[in-house]
């Protein structure tokens, strides 16, 4: 049987190998990294929170992108909050355009041959919406910002029904 080798990167002062104080892992956080949280919080596919304690397996009450309200704090990528007196904010940056789709120019240049009844294909219109929705908070002397991308024409007026609600709790 051979013998188990020590770790040569323990550090420790009969471990075979170099002797400094080699650790694995990040060091402490720097400028712009998220300061660590007092509890481990394990997330679902996507970096959703599986539900803090205190709500059961229901979740929390709210959660918008990357921001999650939870009992009596907000949690976001950067640390914690509190809830109380937070100032939420939205800003609508999507955009709705109506185009021709290049199906119905297609269909439009195909029956064209047929007395002009072709052209009626050109009257099919399309609504594609593109953009975000950048969502803030403030509270506590820290400030976090979110982008939810908008899916259509409405991402905006069901935001600003979920950021009415935070208001809601935040008072």
């Amino acid at each position: 049987m051979s013998e188990q080798q020590p770790n040569p990167y323990s550090g420790d002062p009969g471990a075979v190998g170099p002797q400094d104080d080699y650790r694995w892992g990040p060091g402490n956080p720097g400028y712009g990294y998220p300061q660590p949280y007092s509890a481990y919080q394990p997330t679902l596919g996507g970096g959703m929170p599986m539900g803090a304690p205190g709500h059961g397996a229901g979740g929390a009450p709210l959660s918008l992108g990357d921001i999650t309200v939870s009992g009596d704090q907000i949690i976001t990528p950067a640390g914690t909050m509190p809830l109380r007196g937070a100032v939420w904010n939205a800003m609508d940056m999507s955009r709705t355009e109506e185009k021709i789709p290049t199906h119905a120019i297609v269909l439009a240049i195909c029956f064209a041959l047929f007395c002009l009844v072709g052209l009626l294909f050109l009257l099919m219109k399309e609504k594609v919406t593109t953009g975000y929705v950048q969502v803030t908070v403030t509270s506590g002397g820290r400030h976090h910002s979110t982008m939810i991308p908008a899916t259509d024409a409405y991402t905006f007026q069901w935001v600003m029904g979920q950021l009415n609600y935070a208001r809601s709790l935040s008072m």
